[in-house]
């Protein structure tokens, strides 16, 4: 049985997610204050974490960052009335690994968290690729998120660490926005190419010497993105 930590202030909304996750299997621990959820996050085990931004005490962003800052790669999906599209990039870009906007269907609620479930299990495999994946003086780790590039040593988000592994997976061949979105996020509801770019680019100033002029992740102008190595395309 999974562990979820909901974090919500609304306690009508908050009872009913409590009824249908426990209905789904997961079992549930709610706060509705954000030094509560911190406290709790530090003091439990928690599989997945729901977290709303507007909240007492300390936002749903700050939570999430402090979380990345303390080293936790825990599952992070906001839920919340935020929908402007700024908004939504700057959770993502905080470490969370979904987004969901009230009011919203259960259902795809539940769909959402099976989703992230699915590819972290993805992630975590090496059946394509190695854990800890090496180039030209360059790694990644899909176990722990963290990565080594000509400026140092960085801890990247889920996202950015299955972006890079879709990537890798298929070098040298074109990746398309389209695909990236439905491998990483699985649906085209609210990730746009605004989006995937600003994954790109964080992933280039890890690995690039000169992010403004890449060659290992390339851009194929019209199309998506292309890792590549020396001497791969001949």
């Amino acid at each position: 049985m999974k562990t979820i930590l909901l974090v919500e202030d609304d306690p009508h909304l908050a009872e009913g997610l409590i009824m249908n996750l426990e209905a789904d299997g997961y079992e549930v621990l709610h706060v509705e204050h954000g030094c509560q959820a911190m406290e709790e996050f530090r003091k439990g085990n928690f599989d997945l974490i729901l977290l709303d931004i507007m909240l007492p005490g300390m936002d749903g962003l700050t939570i999430c960052k402090k979380i990345r800052a303390e080293g936790s790669i825990i599952p992070v999906l906001f839920i919340t009335a935020r929908d402007r599209a700024d908004q939504r990039v700057e959770g993502l870009l905080a470490g969370g690994d979904d987004y969901i906007t009230k009011p919203f269907n259960v259902a795809e609620l539940l769909a959402r968290i099976q989703g992230i479930f699915r590819r972290q299990a993805w992630l975590a495999a090496a059946d394509t690729v190695e854990d800890r994946f090496e180039f030209e003086g360059r790694w990644i780790d899909f176990k722990t998120f963290r990565a080594t590039g000509p400026g140092g040593t960085f801890d990247l988000t889920r996202r950015e660490c299955m972006v890079m592994k879709y990537l890798v997976e298929r070098t040298g061949q074109v990746v398309s926005r389209d695909q990236l979105l439905d491998a990483v996020w699985g649906y085209h509801i609210y990730p746009t190419n605004r989006t995937i770019d600003n994954f790109i680019l964080k992933l280039r100033k890890v690995f690039e010497d000169d992010p403004g002029q890449p060659k290992y992740i390339e851009t194929v102008r019209g199309t998506g993105y292309r890792f590549t190595l020396p001497g791969d395309l001949g």
